[in-house]
C-alpha cells in the first residue's frame, strides 16, 4: 500500500496557492485585498514559475485578464476580496454567458464580522446571480481540495467557478495533505467565435438559454461529487455550509442528521428528498440565508429554523458556542458548550497610524488650514485619519473624489478636501478626477503617495516601477496623469516639510476648480525593511514648556515623562514634523539611528 503524503501545517491561503500549482495553473491575476492577498503573494514567491502572474490595477481589470486567458485554453485564477467582486461584477455577469475554455476560478474571500472591510456581503449571492458554481470550504484542507477541483469543475461545464473562502479559512492554519506541483504543458490559443464572445443582443439571448439549461446538471453533479451530502441519523437535522460545518461537527448529537452544503447551486430535488425524512431542521450558515431559503422552497412539511425566524443572527461570524445556543433553542440538544473564561478587561486601543507616517502630517495640516472643511476619504491605511478628525466619509475604493464632488456641488462655499492613496487613485480614482474636472468642481484632492499598496501587505502597483514578479516597469507619473485629466493646479509636496505643506494647502484653498496635491514619502514600514534610517528626535526637557502641542499631533512615539514634559521614544522614525510643531524649539534631531 502506498504511503500517504505527509501533511503540512499551512495557512488557508497558502493551501489554495499550492492547489493552483498542483492544478497546473497558467495565469494568475488579482488585486490585493484582505483576506485574499496571500494567495498571489505565495504564488509570486515561487522560484522559476511556469505561469504568468500580475497584480492588476483593479479587480475588473484582473478579472478580464484571467477570463481572456481561459478563452485561450489556459487555466487561470483571479483573486480579490468580497467588495472587490463588486468592481468585477460587470464582466462576472457576462462571463457565465460566454462561458470558459480553460479552467477559470474566481476567488472572492468573504469577511464575516468585517474584520478589515466596509461590509459583510456574501459572495454566494453573486454566484447565484451569475448562475455559476460556488465552492464554500470549511477547513484549510477543503480550501486546498476545492481550489484544485474548481479548475476541473470549470472545464467540465465551461463556466467560471467561484471559490468563497472566508477570513476564518484564509487566515487560520491547519494540517493539509498536498500533492505535487504540475507544470503546465498548455499553450494559449484564441479561437475566434463571435457568437460566443461578442455579446450583442442577438448572441446574448441564446447564450442565456444555454446557461439556464446547465443549472440542473451542475446541481446534480455537485451531489454526485460528494460536495453536498447528508448523514441521516434521526428525525431532526442540521444543515450547515462553509466554516459552520466545522463548528457543527464539534457539537452535533449522534441522533441528529447532518446535511453538509459545500457547493452551489443546490439540487432542489435532492434537498426536498432529504428534508422529507425530517420533521425539523436548523440551518447554520454565516451571512445571507442562501441555504435556508433553498430549504424553505424545497420543504413540504418540514419546519425550517435559521436566520429568518431569529434562531441565528444574520450578522457576524459564528462559533461553536453560538451554534450550541441555537441547538438548545430549537430543542435539538442541551447547551453544554463550555462557558469561556472571563478575561481581564484591557484598555481599548483604537488602531492608529504608524510613527512617522506621512498621512498624519497631511491630516494635521488639513485640520489647521480647513477648520470647517469636509474631508471625504478612501480605503487604505489613511482611513485611520478618522482618529485625527480628518476623515468624514469612506464607502468604497475610489469614492473620496466622487463623494467630495457631490458634496462640493451640494454645499457651495464649503471647503472640500478629499484624500486618496496612490494605489487607490490608480484603482478607481482617475475616473472620479476626470468627472470632477469636467463638471467644474471646487475641490482639493490630496493623493497620499507612499509608493506602495501598504494596507494589504506592501504589494507593488503601477506607481512603484516594479511588477508583481519584481520586473522593472515604467513608473506612472501621478503629476502628469492629473494634468492629463485636465487639472490646472498640480503640486507635489514632502509631507515632512510642514511649513511648505501648510503654505501649499493655503495656496490651493484660494484657487478655483479642482486642485491636486501629491504628498510623497515612502511608507515607513517599507523604509525599515529596506534599511533606510533617519536620526531620531529628542526633547530638551529644560526648553519644554509642557504645552502639549506635540502630544496633540498624535504620534505614538511622543509621550510624557514623570514631570509631564514631552518625551520621544524608540518608536521615532525621524520624520521631524514634531520639531516643526513645537512652539519653543524644544525638539531637535539627535540620538542614534534606528
Amino acid at each position: 500500500m502506498a504511503e500517504e503524503t505527509p501533511k503540512k501545517y499551512l495557512l488557508g491561503n497558502d493551501a489554495i496557492a499550492h492547489a493552483c500549482l498542483e492544478a497546473g495553473i497558467d495565469f494568475v491575476s488579482g488585486y490585493p485585498g484582505t483576506p485574499s492577498s496571500e494567495v498571489v503573494d505565495r504564488l509570486r514567491a515561487e522560484k522559476n514559475p511556469w505561469y504568468y502572474l500580475e497584480w492588476s490595477v483593479n479587480e475588473k481589470v484582473a478579472f478580464e485578464n484571467a477570463l481572456a486567458a481561459s478563452w485561450c485554453g489556459l487555466r487561470s485564477i483571479v483573486t480579490m476580496k468580497h467588495v472587490g467582486l463588486n468592481v468585477a461584477a460587470d464582466p462576472l455577469m457576462t462571463s457565465s454567458y460566454t462561458g470558459t475554455k480553460g479552467g477559470f476560478v474566481v476567488l472572492s474571500a468573504d469577511d464575516p464580522f468585517a474584520h478589515s472591510s466596509q461590509n459583510e456581503q456574501d459572495s454566494r449571492m453573486y454566484a447565484k446571480f451569475a448562475q455559476i458554481p460556488c465552492l464554500d470550504p470549511s477547513s484549510a484542507q477543503e480550501a486546498h481540495d476545492f481550489a484544485k477541483s474548481a479548475f476541473e469543475l470549470s472545464e467540465k461545464f465551461a463556466l467560471p467557478v467561484l471559490l468563497r473562502p472566508t477570513t476564518r479559512i484564509c487566515h487560520s492554519k491547519g494540517d493539509v495533505r498536498l500533492g505535487e506541483p504540475s507544470p503546465s504543458p498548455r499553450k494559449g490559443e484564441f479561437v475566434k467565435n463571435p457568437k460566443q464572445y461578442v455579446v450583442i443582443p442577438a448572441h446574448t439571448r441564446p447564450l442565456h438559454v444555454a446557461l439556464t439549461k446547465k443549472q440542473p446538471e451542475v446541481a446534480k453533479y455537485l451531489v454526485e461529487a460528494g460536495l453536498n451530502s447528508a448523514e441521516i441519523r434521526g428525525k431532526k437535522a442540521v444543515i450547515a455550509g462553509g466554516i459552520s460545518i466545522s463548528y457543527v461537527e464539534e457539537i452535533i448529537p449522534d441522533d441528529v442528521s447532518f446535511i453538509k452544503i459545500s457547493a452551489y447551486p443546490i439540487d432542489r430535488n435532492w434537498l426536498a428528498e432529504i428534508l422529507a425524512k425530517h420533521t425539523e431542521v436548523l440551518v447554520v450558515e454565516e451571512l445571507m440565508p442562501v441555504i435556508e431559503e433553498a430549504a424553505l422552497q424545497a420543504a413540504s412539511s418540514t419546519v425550517v429554523h435559521g436566520k429568518l425566524d431569529g434562531y441565528l443572527p444574520h450578522e457576524g461570524e459564528y462559533s461553536p458556542e453560538l451554534i450550541a445556543g441555537a441547538f438548545e433553542k430549537a430543542g435539538f440538544a442541551k447547551n453544554t458548550y463550555p462557558v469561556p473564561p472571563e478575561v481581564t478587561q484591557v484598555a481599548v486601543r483604537p488602531p492608529i497610524l504608524c510613527a512617522g507616517c506621512l498621512h498624519r502630517s497631511v491630516f494635521y495640516a488639513m485640520k489647521k488650514v480647513f477648520k470647517d472643511g469636509v474631508f471625504p476619504s478612501d480605503i487604505g491605511c489613511y482611513t485611520l485619519g478618522l482618529q485625527l478628525g480628518a476623515v468624514d466619509t469612506t464607502i468604497c475604493m475610489g469614492a473620496s473624489i466622487t463623494v467630495g464632488s457631490g458634496i462640493a456641488h451640494s454645499c457651495p462655499g464649503t471647503d472640500v478636501v478629499s484624500t486618496i492613496g496612490d494605489s487607490t487613485f490608480l484603482h478607481t480614482g482617475v475616473n472620479g478626477l476626470i468627472n470632477a474636472v469636467y463638471n467644474n468642481t471646487n475641490q482639493i484632492v490630496i493623493i497620499l503617495d507612499n509608493r506602495i499598496t501598504a494596507m494589504t501587505g506592501h504589494q507593488p502597483n503601477p506607481n512603484t516601477g516594479l511588477t508583481a514578479t519584481g520586473e522593472e516597469s515604467p513608473k506612472i507619473s501621478l503629476e502628469e496623469l492629473a494634468r492629463a485629466c485636465g487639472v490646472a493646479y498640480v503640486e507635489s509636496v514632502d509631507p515632512y516639510d510642514l511649513t511648505y505643506l501648510l503654505a501649499t494647502l493655503r495656496e490651493a484653498k484660494e484657487k478655483p476648480g479642482v486642485k491636486v496635491i501629491i504628498a510623497k514619502q515612502p511608507c515607513v514600514i517599507m523604509n525599515k525593511r529596506l534599511g533606510i534610517k533617519r536620526n531620531r528626535y529628542v526633547v530638551d526637557a529644560e526648553a519644554c514648556t509642557k504645552c502639549g502641542a506635540c502630544l496633540r499631533y498624535g504620534c505614538p512615539a511622543i509621550e510624557t515623562d514623570e514631570t509631564g514634559a514631552a518625551k520621544i521614544t524608540a518608536l521615532c522614525t525621524g520624520c521631524g514634523v514634531c520639531a516643526d510643531i513645537c512652539p519653543t524649539g524644544a525638539i531637535h534631531r539627535g540620538g542614534a539611528r534606528q
